[in-house]
Order: structure tokens, then sequence, then C-alpha cells
């Protein structure tokens, strides 16, 4: 059974957690086939402070898991069509999340791991896996240091894409070269 990142991993700053979540793995458990895992490639950032966070605003039933404790889940849909996975991180109470925007698929096609969506798609990632505790091993989605990273890689950090507000922030961190990247 694979072992999970511990708690004390996600109860730091957003900032500092984002692009140690790059070459991580993300662990789909099943007790009917086999688990489904990709590799962390490209993150984003949201804080309590920043204008594109869920939270900015306020707590809400939608976005509550994001007020603590740190190591959970968090699955919203967007444009009607996609789901979106975020892992909270900070001190209970301060909300942040780190967006994964996308992995790397052991061999297969990495183009269907490449977006937030499409990632969700392929780990078959739906609103039920909201609100789990990734630091728990018998939960069906966890974090996990990984064993399919063949090597040292760079890491590049930008401004995030795809939204309006707080875009100017260089809040995205990716895996340099790695074909899995979303494209801006």
């Amino acid at each position: 059974m694979p072992k999970p990142l511990k708690r004390s991993f996600f109860e730091r700053s957003t900032l500092k957690v984002a692009p140690e979540l790059l070459g991580k793995s993300i662990v789909i458990q099943s007790k009917k086939r086999k688990n489904k895992t990709g590799l962390i490639v490209e993150v984003e950032a949201y804080t309590n402070n920043d204008p594109a966070c869920h939270a900015a605003r306020g707590k809400t039933p939608r976005n509550e898991v994001m007020f603590g404790p740190a190591g959970f889940s968090y699955v919203y849909f967007i444009y009607g069509m996609y789901f979106c996975l975020n892992f909270i991180t900070e001190k209970k109470d301060i909300p942040g999340a780190i967006l994964i925007r996308a992995l790397e698929i052991p061999d297969e096609d990495n183009r269907i791991a490449s977006g937030p969506g499409k990632l969700c798609r392929y780990l078959k990632i739906t609103k039920d896996h909201n609100k789990l505790d990734c630091c728990n091993s018998s939960s069906p989605l966890i974090v996990t240091e990984s064993r399919l990273l063949k090597n040292d890689f760079s890491i590049v950090q930008s401004k995030r894409i795809g939204i309006s507000q707080g875009a100017n922030f260089p809040w995205r961190w990716y895996i340099k070269d790695n074909p899995s990247v979303s494209k801006p």
C-alpha cells in the first residue's frame, strides 16, 4: 500500500508547498481495480489574499474545505463539464489551495492529463473526491513521494493561466520541458 505524505507537508505556506508538489504522485486507490497514478508536473497556488482564490470572499458551502485542516482534497466543477483537483494547505482557518494543472501518466499518452479537467477525467475524479483526507493511507485519493521520477528536474515559475483576476501573480510552477505541461 502506498504511503501518503504527512499532514505537516501541507500545513505550510501555500507558496512553499506548491513547487514542492512537483514530482510527487497522485494515487487513486481502488479495491476493485488497479490503482491509477500520475506524476504532478504543473501546479498553481491560490491564497486567502488572492482575488482568484475561491475563499477570497469568505467561507461558503462550496469552499468550506479550504479553511482546514490541510492535506484534504478540494474538487469543484467548472464550465458545466470539468472537475478540478486542489489540495488544501496552510494552518486551519487560513484558506489556501494548490490546483493540480497537469500530470505525467506512466506508459500512456501524456496529452490526456494536460490541463486540470483532463487529468480529472483520466483519474475519474468527481465531486465524490471532494473533502477526502489525502494523508490517510486508506483514503481513495492520496499524494505520495514518487517512484515514477527518473531523474532530477528543473522548475519553472510563471504567471498563472486561464484566470482573469490575479493573473499577474507568478504562482504557477511546472517541470521544465515536460510534455504534459499545459500550454498557455
